[in-house]
């Protein structure tokens, strides 16, 4: 693996208050606090419309982050819950239980005057995502597993999105991730592909069960069927 090759004259740039290095840095003694306080920084940053906050989901869904905090998803999200209350203890961030959608989703915000007075808003009015002027909220609970399809796999349709949504009820996360990189890793870049998969696992257990790959070629629609999960893609559209 190459090392890392500095920084170009034309990077992006994320804003840090220096008081956050003179007078919290200090006080963080916990290296995942520390890497959770700076990659918020740096998400809310990304984000459009105001207030700007990121969500537990998000974070724990959020590939440029998780994989720092463990080897799996207990111990991540065990990193993450501590980090987290260690650096809204710190007064770094600010955070609010909202509903939406018959689901909790809890915000944090970095600790500023315009940021706690929008707090007080979303508390003040019962606590909905619809009450605030926070509508990215839905969107962006679960980034990571939307674009990891459309930058890997194929165009986010709406129909799309709603099988996403459906599996994200039923299967971990994590699977759909795994589900995704056995379909780049086999060439079958299609939703019925990773659905096939999904269900073989839950079927037979995510290790278990034979591979089998279907390798025809010459017709355009042997694209859905490759891969060791062809088979049973194929018998889907049989």
């Amino acid at each position: 693996m190459s090392g890392f090759e500095g920084f170009k004259a034309n990077s992006q740039k994320t804003a840090i208050p220096n008081v956050f290095f003179t007078q919290l840095m200090p006080q963080i003694k916990d290296a995942a606090e520390l890497r959770i306080a700076l990659h918020i920084f740096w998400a809310v940053q990304q984000k459009k419309g105001s207030p700007r906050f990121v969500t537990f989901r998000e974070l724990l869904g959020d590939n440029t982050l998780a994989p720092s905090l463990g080897e799996n998803l207990t111990d991540r999200v065990e990193a993450l819950e501590q980090g987290l209350r260690g650096v809204v203890e710190k007064g770094v961030l600010i955070t609010a239980r909202v509903e939406a959608e018959d689901l909790g989703h809890q915000l944090y915000m970095i600790n500023s005057p315009d940021n706690v007075r929008a707090i007080e808003r979303i508390r003040a009015e019962g606590a909905k995502i619809e009450a605030a002027p926070i509508d990215v909220s839905i969107e962006d609970d679960r980034p990571n597993i939307f674009s990891l399809y459309e930058n890997n796999i194929g165009p986010l349709t709406p129909l799309i999105s709603q099988e996403i949504e459906s599996a994200l009820e039923e299967y971990e996360e994590e699977w759909l991730r795994e589900a995704m990189q056995e379909a780049v890793r086999y060439e079958a870049r299609n939703w019925r592909y990773i659905e096939a998969i999904l269900r073989k696992w839950k079927t037979e257990g995510k290790t278990g069960g034979a591979a089998r790959r279907h390798t025809e070629a010459g017709q355009n629609t042997n694209r859905y069927f490759k891969g060791k999960y062809g088979h049973l893609v194929r018998r889907r559209f049989d």
